[in-house]
């Protein structure tokens, strides 16, 4: 079992910053593809980023914005999100997956764009 613990989400206003953390236990954490993702009031979850030793990928509504990062030595995937829009704001999930077919979340991190 892994766990995944998301931290870092808060109010932040038009224009601002927040980068957000994810620490997945387990002692091959640099082997397991991470991800964020976000559901907002209303809507279905959606794919915001993804990380592995092959490189990044980003939904497009965030390109240029966000940046996801990982710290292996720390068991921690980041997401800076720069820029914020009001419609960036929902809970932010993180996820671990783990081969061969396993798919962790964590409980979610609030972020809010509002002035």
């Amino acid at each position: 079992q892994v766990q995944v613990v998301e931290s870092g989400g808060g109010l932040v206003q038009p224009g601002g910053s927040l980068r957000l953390s994810c620490v997945a236990s387990g002692r091959t954490f640099s082997s397991y593809y991470m991800s964020w993702f976000r559901q907002a009031p209303g809507k279905e979850r959606e794919f915001v980023a993804g990380i592995n030793w092959g490189g990044t990928v980003y939904a497009d509504s965030v390109k240029g914005r966000f940046t996801i990062s990982r710290d292996n030595a720390k068991n921690t995937v980041y997401l800076q999100m720069n820029s914020l829009k009001p419609e960036d704001t929902a809970v932010y999930y993180c996820n671990a997956q783990v081969a061969p077919r396993n798919d962790y979340w964590g409980q979610g991190t609030q972020v809010t764009v509002s002035s």
